[in-house]
């Protein structure tokens, strides 16, 4: 195992050790609560040699850090990211970190310690912001240009794939904290540049993800969270944390559907100040998907209805969060279905399905060529399940012709999973030829 993962493990072990088990209802009666029942001792007398002895300084550096700060040791590679402070001057030393194109192959997906330690210091973000004396004046028109170079990019990720739009956010969030830091503007102004800044390290770190690089990911939405907060937006940091969740519960090698959980939890200990019921849809959707991936079946179907509640409310996109545009009704019965098939209910899943194409507010096949893909794909495995081939390859072909408009590896990986189902039946002529022509 790699040092570091190594390290930020046994840090997990600490926190478990210490405090117990983290509860995945809420944020009350975790860590932060516990630590009043330790005696006041210094963090390092509390931390196990094994760790003490790879942190560089040893005892002194895991006391100075304190508690939660001394677990993202483990992750030399990415202090700026994960050990600066919580702080408007935190953040810029983040944004300044992930500005270039860096390979981010050094930072190791983050243990469930790690992520704990993050959301705590999340959870008591100062959010104070000192405003520039000197530099260029910086107002909220040029803000608005930024918003809507944003929404540019969200929307041609929709079709033309994450890996160029990820350049695209890269070069944007680049843009953006050179304005933070050398411009002059006043203090809501400023907060809207921290909140772009966080929109775009979350498209970047989306964008990563889809590209099937999880790490590089989870430090994007690490720093999207610090901006988000930075920016004393609890809807856009709720956002960030709903993308953040769905990594966890897709992470390779493991995932961690009970990490995704505690996040999700996390953003919704506070949902009055939450503004966007569709961004509530979304967090409840996602804690769907986490429940299946644990095999929760009951609590799964749960979170699918607190998640088209939640969407009743919703209005016009022009009233909502711009970033939440793809929320439908359509899209979230295409999670049901997901989740259904994941839980081993393939007629379950098929019946979502169909009404993510029937409802009134369906899904958007023409603009979500990557995500048609990838649920055709799945609805191909829903009817394969349930023996019926020549409707699992009559959805694979159209899987074969939409994905021809879009790059994404986890499309790719998706019909290479369906390709493998069907393999199972080669003999059979409909099924041979789909493997010949997907190949």
């Amino acid at each position: 195992m790699h040092e570091q993962e190594h390290l930020a493990d046994l840090a997990g072990a600490v926190v478990l050790g210490l405090f117990g088990e983290p509860e995945p209802s809420g944020v009350d009666g975790g860590a932060g609560e516990a630590t009043g029942e330790v005696e006041p001792v210094g963090v390092g007398e509390c931390v196990p040699l094994g760790v003490v002895d790879q942190v560089d300084g040893g005892r002194a550096q895991v006391d100075r850090c304190g508690w939660p700060g001394f677990l993202l040791l483990g992750l030399d590679d990415d202090r700026v990211v994960l050990e600066s402070p919580w702080t408007a001057a935190g953040t810029v030393l983040s944004l300044n970190d992930l500005g270039g194109q860096v390979d981010r192959r050094a930072f190791v997906i983050a243990s469930t310690g790690t992520l704990g330690a993050i959301l705590a210091q999340w959870s008591g973000a100062d959010h104070t912001l000192a405003l520039p004396t000197t530099g260029r004046r910086f107002g909220a028109r040029d803000a608005d240009l930024f918003d809507l170079r944003l929404d540019a990019l969200r929307r041609l990720d929709d079709t033309v794939g994450s890996e160029h739009v990820y350049r695209g956010a890269v070069v944007e969030l680049q843009m953006i904290t050179d304005r933070i830091q050398n411009g002059l503007y006043t203090e809501e102004t400023g907060r809207r540049l921290f909140a772009a800044a966080a929109e775009a390290s979350r498209l970047a770190g989306w964008c990563a993800y889809d590209e099937g690089r999880h790490a590089a990911a989870e430090k994007h939405f690490v720093t999207a969270l610090r901006a988000a907060a930075t920016s004393q937006d609890r809807t856009l940091s709720a956002l960030v944390l709903g993308f953040w969740a769905n990594l966890r519960y897709n992470a390779e090698p493991r995932n961690d559907p009970r990490g995704a959980l505690h996040m999700i939890d996390v953003a919704l200990a506070d949902r009055s100040r939450i503004s966007s019921p569709r961004v509530l849809a979304m967090l409840h959707a996602r804690a769907a998907r986490a429940h299946s991936k644990a095999g929760e079946s009951r609590a799964a179907h749960a979170r699918i209805d607190e998640a088209l509640a939640a969407y009743s409310h919703a209005e016009a996109i022009e009233a909502d969060l711009a970033a939440m545009y793809w929320i439908s009704e359509g899209e979230l019965h295409q999670v049901a279905a997901s989740s259904a098939l994941t839980l081993g209910e393939p007629h379950k899943a098929l019946a979502h399905f169909t009404a993510a194409a029937t409802t009134v507010d369906p899904y958007d096949t023409e603009r979500e060529l990557r995500g048609t893909a990838i649920y055709d794909a799945r609805r191909a495995g829903a009817h394969l399940a349930l023996g019926e081939l020549d409707a699992a390859v009559d959805v694979g072909h159209r899987v074969i012709r939409t994905m021809g408009g879009v790059e994404s590896a986890r499309s790719t990986s998706t019909l290479d999973y369906l390709r493998t189902q069907l393999a199972r039946h080669r003999g059979v002529p409909a099924i041979d030829e789909f493997l010949a022509v997907s190949a």
